[in-house]
C-alpha cells in the first residue's frame, strides 16, 4: 500500500476509535501496518497531517512542554574553537563526523535539523514551529537555545544576524498562520506546507517549503524584530546561549544582553585545574569562577555542564568536584547538565583510550557517582541533564545506555531536590498546601534569594523567582541599591497566552514577584532590575515596570 494510502486509511480509523493516546495510535498503525504493508513505516506527525487540526491536541505526552515553554533548539554554523580542540571533543569542522558544529556528531536531533536547513536559523525555527503546531502543542512561548559551540567565539555581526533571523521567523510564523485573535488558519498553515505529502521527508518537499521561506527572509534589523515579538503571536520567552567561561567575561555578557539573552550555558567542566589544563579546556578555573559571578551580576540563569570521568579523576575525586559546585559559593549554579565523559574517534581521548591510558566511566559507575551527588544538590537548582543527547553508537566507550536517566533512578531511587524532579508535571497539587517559601544564600561574592511556591503536601514546586542583590554594578541600569530578578518561572505544561492551563495563570508569577519586591524593600533596595524574555516585557509592563536599556525596572521608593 502507498504510505499515503496508509495515512489516510489511519486517520478515518483514529477519528472513528476516538483514539487519544500516542500508545493507542502506535498500537493502531503497528496492526495496521501488518495488514497493510505501507511502502514506508510513517511517524506520527506524518500521520497527524491527515487529521483535523484540533483532533489530537492530547496524542501527544507533552514531556518537553511540561516546563510551560516550548523549546526550538537551533544549531550553528561549524566553525573551530579559538582556542583549538579539547581533547575528548568530537565533531568539529572536518571532522571525522564530516563539516559539523564543534562538540557534535551529526547524529542529534538539533544538528539533523540544522544540517537540513543549512544551519540558517529563519529556516531551523519555521521547521521546529510546523512540527510542534502538527504535534498540537502551543507555540505561544518559545525557548530558544543556541547550540552549536561557544557562540561568543562567533563575530559580532554573525551572532546579530544569527539571532535577528531567529526572532523574524517566529514573527513571520505569528503572521502568515494566525489571525488577529489568535486563532491558527490551519488550512493555510497546511497548504505553505505541501501537507499532507505523498513523501513527508522528500528533498522535492523541503527545497519548495525553503524557496517560498527564503522569498519571504528579506533584509531586517535586530531591534525592530525584537519590538515587534513583544506583541505577536510566537513570542521568544527565553533565550540561551552556550559559551566558554574565557568568552563569558563583561564584554560577550554585555554582547549577548544586547541579542536578549537570558541564560548561559556555561561549559565549566571540572574545578580542578590540572583536569582543565589536561584537557586543553584553554581557561583557568579562575576564568570559571570570574565568569559566573559577572554573568550573575548582569541577572543571567547560569546553567554549568560538569563532566565526571575526565582524566586525572576518580570516583572520589567525581563526587567532591560535583559537591563543590554547591559547597563553594564561587559556584553555586542555578541549573546543571552532568555529562559523563564519553570517547569518540578521531580524538586525542580516543588515542589515550585504546593505548590502555584512559578508562571511562560505565553507565554503573557514571549512575553510582550521580546517584550519590543527587542527594546532596540542593532545592534551588535544576538539573538538567545527566547524559548528552548524543546516539550512543556514535561513541567507542562510556555510558552505552540510551535509557540512561531511567536505569539510574530505577537502580539507585536517590531522594533528589532538585527542581526538575519536584516539578508538577501530572500530579496532582493541593493547593490548600501551597506556601511561599524564602532561601537566603551567599554565591559569587552577592545574595541570593530563591522565592518559590510550593506544594508542601506533595513537595512539588509550583514556581518561582531567583533575585540577586550582585557583588558590584556591572553597567549604569544596576545601581548600588539595586535588585535583579534573574528569573520568573511558573511550571505546568505550555499553555496559550492568556489562557488557563494547569498551573500556568493562576496568579503565581505576581505573588512571587510582590514577595520579591518586598524583600529588596525590607533590604533597603530602591530599585528592582527584570532581564525578561523578550516576548515577556508586556507582562512587566502592565504591573508598572518600564523598559531600561537590556531590562525592565521599576522604582521600589
Amino acid at each position: 500500500m502507498e504510505t499515503q494510502d496508509f495515512c489516510k486509511l489511519m486517520a478515518k480509523e483514529i477519528e472513528k476509535d476516538d483514539l487519544k493516546t500516542k500508545k493507542q495510535i502506535a498500537d493502531l498503525r503497528d496492526s495496521l501496518i501488518k495488514k497493510h504493508r505501507p511502502n514506508t513505516i510513517p511517524s506520527l506527525v506524518e500521520i497527524m497531517t491527515y487529521l483535523p487540526r484540533g483532533s489530537y491536541n492530547f496524542v501527544i505526552k507533552p514531556t518537553r512542554t511540561m516546563s510551560g515553554v516550548s523549546p526550538v533548539a537551533l544549531m550553528t554554523k561549524p566553525i573551530p574553537c579559538p582556542h583549538g580542540r579539547c581533547t575528548y571533543c568530537p565533531g568539529g569542522p572536518n571532522s571525522q563526523f564530516g563539516n559539523v558544529p564543534q562538540s557534535y556528531t551529526g547524529g542529534e536531533p538539533a544538528t539533523m535539523r540544522a544540517i537540513r536547513n543549512n544551519y540558517d536559523p529563519y529556516l531551523q525555527v519555521f521547521n521546529r514551529l510546523e512540527h510542534y503546531v502538527l504535534l498540537g502543542h502551543s507555540v505561544d512561548k518559545i525557548e530558544l537555545i543556541v547550540m552549536g559551540g561557544t557562540f561568543t567565539a562567533f563575530d559580532k555581526e554573525y551572532q546579530e544576524e544569527f539571532i535577528k533571523y531567529s526572532f523574524k521567523a517566529m514573527n513571520d510564523f505569528s503572521k502568515l498562520f494566525f489571525e488577529e485573535d489568535g486563532t491558527l488558519d490551519y488550512p493555510k498553515f497546511k497548504k505553505f506546507f505541501e501537507l499532507p505529502a505523498k513523501d513527508f521527508q522528500s528533498e522535492e518537499r523541503t527545497k519548495k517549503i525553503h524557496k517560498k521561506l527564503l522569498e519571504m527572509k528579506g533584509e531586517c534589523e535586530l531591534k525592530t524584530e525584537q519590538e515587534k515579538n513583544e506583541s505577536v503571536k510566537v513570542r521568544c520567552v527565553a533565550l540561551c546561549i552556550e559559551t566558554k567561561p574565557d568568552w563569558g567575561l563583561l564584554e560577550h555578557g554585555n554582547q549577548i544582553l544586547k541579542l536578549g539573552c537570558t541564560r548561559v550555558e556555561l561549559g565549566i567542566q571540572s574545578v580542578y585545574e590540572e583536569v582543565i589544563k589536561k584537557v586543553n579546556r584553554g581557561h583557568t578555573i579562575k576564568d570559571t569562577i570570574d565568569s559566573i559571578r559577572i554573568l550573575k551580576d548582569l541577572g543571567f540563569k547560569i546553567s554549568a555542564h560538569y563532566m565526571p570521568g575526565l582524566p586525572l579523576t576518580d570516583k572520589k575525586k567525581d563526587l567532591e568536584g560535583m559537591k563543590q559546585l554547591f559547597s563553594d559559593e564561587d559556584y553555586r549554579p542555578d541549573m546543571l547538565k552532568i555529562y559523563p565523559t564519553m570517547v569518540s574517534k578521531g580524538t586525542p581521548l580516543y588515542l589515550d583510550y585504546k593505548k590502555g591510558n584512559f578508562k571511562p566511566l560505565t553507565a554503573d559507575s557514571a549512575a553510582e557517582i550521580i546517584a550519590e551527588f543527587k542527594e546532596s544538590v540542593p532545592e534551588y537548582c535544576r538539573i538538567q541533564r545527566i547524559q548528552r543527547d548524543v546516539p550512543t553508537k556514535q561513541w567507542e566507550a562510556g555510558v552505552e545506555l540510551t535509557n540512561f536517566r531511567q536505569y539510574l533512578f530505577q537502580k539507585h531511587k536517590p531522594k533528589c531536590k532538585c527542581i526538575r524532579c519536584r516539578e508538577p508535571r501530572k500530579r496532582e497539587i493541593n493547593w490548600d498546601k501551597v506556601e511561599i517559601k524564602i532561601n537566603e544564600y551567599g554565591a559569587s561574592n552577592g545574595t541570593e534569594y530563591f522565592i518559590s511556591a510550593e506544594d508542601t503536601e506533595n513537595d512539588l514546586i509550583i514556581g518561582f523567582i531567583r533575585m540577586r542583590f550582585p557583588s558590584e554594578s556591572l553597567r549604569e541600569e544596576i545601581t548600588t541599591s539595586s535588585a535583579i530578578i534573574r528569573e520568573l518561572h511558573v511550571y505546568g505544561v505550555a499553555t496559550n497566552i492568556g489562557a488557563e492551563g494547569s498551573v500556568q495563570h493562576k496568579g503565581f508569577g505576581k505573588k512571587l514577584l510582590k514577595k520579591a519586591e518586598e524583600i529588596a524593600k525590607q533590604n533597603k533596595k530602591n530599585k528592582m532590575i527584570i532581564i525578561s524574555g523578550i516576548g515577556v516585557k508586556k507582562y512587566y509592563y502592565n504591573l508598572g515596570y518600564e523598559k531600561e536599556g537590556p531590562y525592565v525596572t521599576k522604582s521600589l521608593e
